[in-house]
Parts: C-alpha cells; sequence; structure tokens
C-alpha cells in the first residue's frame, strides 16, 4: 500500500442523506483530475457497486471475501467503467458478516488487516459504510485516516449524527488515534426550502470549518444515474449535481493537501 495514499470511510447511521452517491460521485470526480481511486463498497446493500456498473451476477469474490478468506485487494479488485476507478465489490454474503465477526480473533481489525496487504498504490481509498454503526463500520473506522460525513439538511441531521461523533471518539482512545472528521458535506440541498438554508446555518455553527463550502443540491439527475448504472458524471456532465461534485472533488484535494502540510509541519515542529 501507498505510504501516502489517504483513506477515507463515508459515513453516516441515518439512511438516504446521499452517502452512498457521495461515495460513488466523489471517487468519480476525483478520478477525473487524475488520482488513482478505489471505492470499497463496504455496505452490503451493494449500492455503490450498483451504481459504478457491476451488476449482482458479475461481482465475484468482494469486501466479504477481503476481510475473511485473507485476500488482498487486488485479487478481488474489479475495474470499472471510469478510467483510475476500481472497486472492491459488495455482495449478499456481506449481511452475515456481523454476526461472523463477533467470535472472530482480532475482529476490529479485519479490514484494516486486509488493505495493509494490498500492493496497489491507490492515491485515495473511499469505503462505503452501511448505514448503521455496526462492526463493519467499526471495522472501516480503524481502517481509515479520516471520516467524510454527507448531511441532509433536515429537522434531524445534526441530532442524528452525535451518536457518530461519540462513536469515533470512541475509536480513536481505543483504536485509532489519528483518525479525524475531514469534513461534513451537505447533500439533497434544496435551495427553494427555508429549512434547509437554517439547518445550512446550524451545520456550519456546529462543525464551523471542517463544513465543505460546497453543498450537493437536490437534482433529479443525480437520481436517475444508479438505474442506469454509472455516476452522475458520466450520466449527465452538464446537470448541476456533477458541476457540484467536480467543484466537492477540488474542495477535498484542496483540504488534504493543507492538512498534510499541517501535520508535516507538526512533526517538524515536535522533533526539529
Amino acid at each position: 500500500m501507498n505510504a501516502d495514499c489517504k483513506i477515507i470511510s463515508i459515513v453516516n447511521q441515518k439512511g438516504g442523506v446521499g452517502k452512498t452517491t457521495t461515495a460513488v460521485n466523489l471517487a468519480t470526480a476525483l478520478a477525473a483530475i487524475g488520482k488513482k481511486v478505489l471505492v470499497v463498497d463496504a455496505d452490503p446493500q451493494g449500492n455503490a457497486s450498483t451504481g459504478l456498473g457491476l451488476v449482482r451476477s458479475a461481482r465475484g469474490p468482494g469486501c466479504y471475501e477481503l476481510m475473511f478468506d485473507g485476500l488482498a485487494v487486488e485479487n478481488v479488485v474489479q475495474m470499472t467503467p471510469v478510467p483510475n476507478l476500481h472497486i472492491v465489490t459488495s455482495s449478499t454474503d456481506l449481511a452475515g458478516a456481523e454476526i461472523q465477526l463477533v467470535n472472530t480473533p482480532g475482529r476490529e481489525f479485519r479490514m484494516k488487516d486486509a488493505l495493509t496487504r494490498s500492493s496497489e498504490d491507490y492515491d485515495i481509498i473511499l469505503i462505503d459504510c452501511p448505514p448503521s454503526l455496526n462492526l463493519i463500520t467499526l471495522n472501516a473506522l480503524i481502517a481509515s485516516h479520516s471520516i467524510l460525513i454527507p448531511l441532509q439538511p433536515e429537522f434531524y441531521a445534526l441530532e442524528g449524527v452525535s451518536s457518530l461523533l461519540q462513536t469515533i471518539e470512541a475509536v480513536r482512545v481505543r483504536f485509532n488515534p489519528g483518525l479525524y472528521i475531514q469534513g461534513v458535506v451537505l447533500t439533497m440541498y434544496d435551495k427553494r426550502n427555508s429549512l434547509s438554508d437554517a439547518v445550512s446555518k446550524d451545520v456550519r455553527t456546529f462543525f464551523k470549518e471542517k463544513t465543505y463550502d460546497t453543498v450537493i443540491p437536490r437534482n433529479v439527475r443525480v437520481s436517475e444515474a444508479p438505474s442506469y448504472g454509472k455516476p452522475v458524471l458520466l450520466y449527465d456532465l452538464r446537470c448541476s449535481g456533477s458541476k457540484a461534485y467536480m467543484q466537492l472533488a477540488s474542495e477535498f484535494i484542496k483540504r488534504e493537501f493543507i492538512e498534510s502540510e499541517e501535520m508535516e509541519n507538526e512533526r517538524g515542529e515536535r522533533y526539529g
């Protein structure tokens, strides 16, 4: 594994907030600007795999085998229609992984160990987590450097994320002290809805600079794209959703550069 590779979990315990849509389209946008990207579909529903054109009958071994059969990424990875973008698919076997993990030695580190075994050189790995805080999500958080949280600007948005923040803190304390929130991205934003604006202000007040400037609008083309097995950037490059994800990718890269620079400076001050 490339030492400079960034592993980011895309997490929200609430379903229907644009988590998988963000994973698929951010990955596509990052690949489009020249980054070598891997998506790990860790959600038993397998929607990220579907959204990148991998039909269930053609998936073969994927995230389950990666975690339980001692395989490395290169043994299970598949190409996508997007240049520079690969995927480790999900399958129905992953639905039983939660029960199987309970009695598995080193159960919290299965994904981290699997990604460490890889000899593939990726710039960025995005893990699409299940919409729940279970053992698979825990594995993803331990394997990751940082977390991206998609939030829909609705009434219960901040209330729902409080348990996630508690989980992140617990993971930091027990397993992964370097884990940090890379950013919070507002999804399904409807500028005609005053509630969207009000909740967005609350989110920015709460998360401050962690909240991305880019917002992902509610856009019918974004909703249609998965039914064609395509990211929205391949389905309709000129729609507002595609433009927003390209802007998000640009802001994402800028953020990663600034954070890496800050960490280097911190190390220099500590050991210089």
